[in-house]
């Protein structure tokens, strides 16, 4: 295949390939990569770990024999994972993509793990182990989930009104950044997107019909139960108290309820498909907030149509490309 270079550039091209959970990330990200000559830097806060390639539905085994894939499966389930850790790690990946003389291209649909790359992170963003110690302490107490959806109201409603009271793991991060900046979530970001990052970013959304996005999610949830994902769950579970992150993933606690026989197995794939359909919607949220997203319509279109459009708007922000 005739792959695309761009001039060179103080700052490193980042095409980034985001998107809700089953919009077809993966598939674009490989198919650009072979336009660019590229590799694929994961941005998913499930894929670093390992023994969950079901429930944070990995990269294909025909994908990874395409191009070559990067923070996948480095860490243990049980292994605490900042999006600072991630930031070190991902741009050490993406800084070896380009001394090699490759094209890096970030794919994800964890917003927090893209800005952790491309915007400079600051104290809050390190985060404390003492404040979340702290908070998660009282997430385990009785009402634990409401007391800290309290506390956010109190001083940060705008993010209390976005967050569910069981959404722990944003509610205590919007606590910690309070805590440590006296601003809100909302603040923060803002100051954020008005720092300079290391790259020429460019944030590529797919963007589907929500119907049509909503049967690729049912089809995704079928797929992922042919392919072992109750046999991945259950054994998630024996090791669950070394593995308490697994407990985190989409899909885990659905099944693994039906597992303990608290409901019929079908219940728990309905909940799952609707579980998946909210998450999918706080992506996309995330996504609209975001004013670097450019928007990719995917319906009606091959993968590599989509892919070859990228190029084109990679094109136009940068100087006219030379076949190579």
């Amino acid at each position: 295949m005739q792959t695309v270079s761009f001039p060179r550039h103080p700052k490193p091209l980042l095409p980034i390939v985001a998107g809700p959970t089953a919009s077809g990330k993966t598939a674009c990200a490989v198919e650009l990569a072979l336009l660019l000559n590229g590799e694929v830097v994961s941005a998913d806060s499930m894929q670093i770990y390992r023994g969950m390639d079901i429930l944070s539905a990995m990269p294909t085994a025909e994908e990874m024999r395409q191009v070559r894939h990067h923070m996948l499966g480095i860490a243990d389930p049980g292994e605490k994972f900042s999006a600072a850790a991630y930031r070190e790690r991902a741009l050490e990946a993406i800084f070896r993509i380009l001394s090699a003389q490759k094209q890096p291209i970030v794919c994800g649909g964890t917003g927090l793990y893209i800005n952790a790359l491309t915007r400079p992170m600051g104290f809050a963003e390190e985060g404390s182990e003492a404040i979340r110690a702290e908070l998660a302490e009282i997430a385990e107490s009785p009402d634990g989930r409401a007391k800290l959806h309290h506390m956010l109201r109190k001083v940060d409603p705008d993010s209390a009104n976005r967050l569910h009271p069981n959404d722990v793991r944003r509610v205590m991060r919007a606590l910690e950044i309070y805590r440590l900046t006296g601003r809100t979530q909302t603040e923060q970001n803002a100051l954020d997107r008005t720092r300079e990052g290391a790259f020429r970013e460019m944030l590529f959304v797919l963007d589907w019909p929500r119907e049509i996005l909503y049967e690729r999610i049912d089809r995704r949830v079928e797929e992922m139960l042919s392919a072992g994902l109750v046999e991945e769950v259950r054994a998630l579970m024996v090791a669950q108290q070394q593995y308490p992150t697994a407990r985190q993933a989409i899909g885990y606690k659905e099944i693994a309820s039906a597992l303990r026989g608290e409901r019929s197995m079908e219940e728990a794939i309905e909940l799952l498909k609707q579980v998946t359909r909210n998450y999918a919607k706080r992506q996309l949220t995330w996504f609209r907030h975001d004013p670097r997203a450019i928007w990719i319509p995917a319906s009606g279109r091959g993968i590599t149509e989509i892919a070859k459009e990228m190029v084109e708007k990679i094109h136009e922000q940068c100087e006219t490309p030379r076949n190579s």
